[in-house]
């Protein structure tokens, strides 16, 4: 079998050194070339014609987003980015994924590598999973903000919930789902497997393509119609009852199904207390968090979507949620909103 070949483009000679050991020592992996950056990366690309690229943001001559731009544009392929796992980092790495980029690589804070060990199973896994990633589900356009007629001539049931889970692709299709979501429909309670620095940067950039109001969730919020909770990159979200309402809170346990926030940890939790009320989707992601909590929500009563592979960066939490038969329909990313809006209907 072949190995994945991989070109290196950060102006770090340290960390260019440290991500190729990394990958060198994963017996599938191989880096073919590093570059120092982007006009060193274009040449080394026709030379090498790798099937993945790591880019850092931040490089001489031209940065990390504007030769990613250009990349997408004239030759697309699977980049990882190295991303500085700050809230000052977070709108830069957020514009990489809505251009294009598969995913991200924590760029330890300091520069310090000293717990390399920690860092290599998750990059290799990355790099893998770009390998594979689909391509053609970045082909969407999706338009700035998406318009909403007639918002409120809908009647939904005001005993119903939305809950969303998404990994790997996430960012963008969140925001495919939630634009031209009308200001009447149910409260929507999300887990994306993001960064803890990143949840808030995510929820305000969410909030701002959107005609419902998205926020970052903090313990004892109402769940309000017209209202979207995202989980904290660092927290389980969960909803309980508070003088007679229920609101959402967040728990500082352990990873559940390897994530934290966790999907199963969400949809289990809402369908405690809406049982066949709860509509729950699936979106994007590698692994199978939520797989187990859509089955629940389906062996209750509730209704279940997945995302398509067609459309999915990576179908790896939708397909294990179909594969364990807790789908009742798998649907094109851009078909998802309107089902779960009929699903929520009186």
């Amino acid at each position: 079998m072949s190995k994945i070949k991989v070109l290196i483009v950060d102006d770090s000679e340290l960390i260019r050194q440290v991500l190729t050991e990394i990958i060198n020592s994963a017996p599938d992996l191989e880096v073919v070339a590093t570059a120092e950056h982007p006009l060193d990366a274009r040449e080394k690309i026709k030379q090498f014609s790798p099937d993945v690229l790591t880019l850092d943001v931040e490089m001489p001559k031209m940065d990390g987003i504007t030769f990613l731009k250009n990349l997408m544009r004239l030759r697309p392929m699977p980049v990882v980015m190295i991303s500085t796992l700050t809230s000052k980092g977070a709108p830069a790495t957020l514009d990489a994924l809505a251009i294009g980029a598969v995913d991200y690589i924590a760029k330890p804070q300091g520069g310090s590598w000293d717990n390399l060990s920690d860092y290599a199973q998750t990059i290799q896994s990355k790099v893998r999973n770009a390998a594979i990633a689909n391509m053609a589900a970045h082909d969407r356009v999706l338009s700035p903000k998406a318009s909403v007629s007639s918002s409120t001539e809908r009647k939904f049931d005001g005993r119903k919930v939305i809950c969303i889970g998404s990994s790997t692709g996430g960012t963008e299709a969140l925001r495919e789902v939630l634009q031209g979501m009308p200001v009447n429909c149910p409260p929507i309670l999300m887990a994306q497997h993001i960064p803890a620095s990143f949840s808030a940067s995510l929820a305000q950039r969410l909030n701002s393509n959107c005609d419902i109001t998205v926020k970052e969730a903090k313990s004892g919020m109402p769940l309000e119609a017209g209202h979207a909770y995202l989980a904290p990159g660092d927290f389980h979200l969960k909803v309980y009852e508070k003088n007679g309402k229920l609101v959402t809170s967040l728990y500082d346990g352990d990873k559940v199904s390897g994530h934290k926030p966790s999907v199963d940890v969400l949809f289990d939790s809402v369908l405690e207390h809406f049982g066949k009320k709860t509509v729950a989707a699936i979106l994007t992601g590698m692994g199978s968090d939520g797989a187990q909590g859509m089955k629940n929500i389906m062996s209750q009563g509730g209704v279940t979507f997945a995302q398509d592979e067609a459309t999915s960066v990576v179908w790896g939490m939708p397909g294990a949620a179909v594969k364990l038969d807790a789908v009742q329909k798998v649907l094109p990313i851009n078909k998802i909103r309107d089902a779960l809006l009929k699903a929520c209907e009186k």
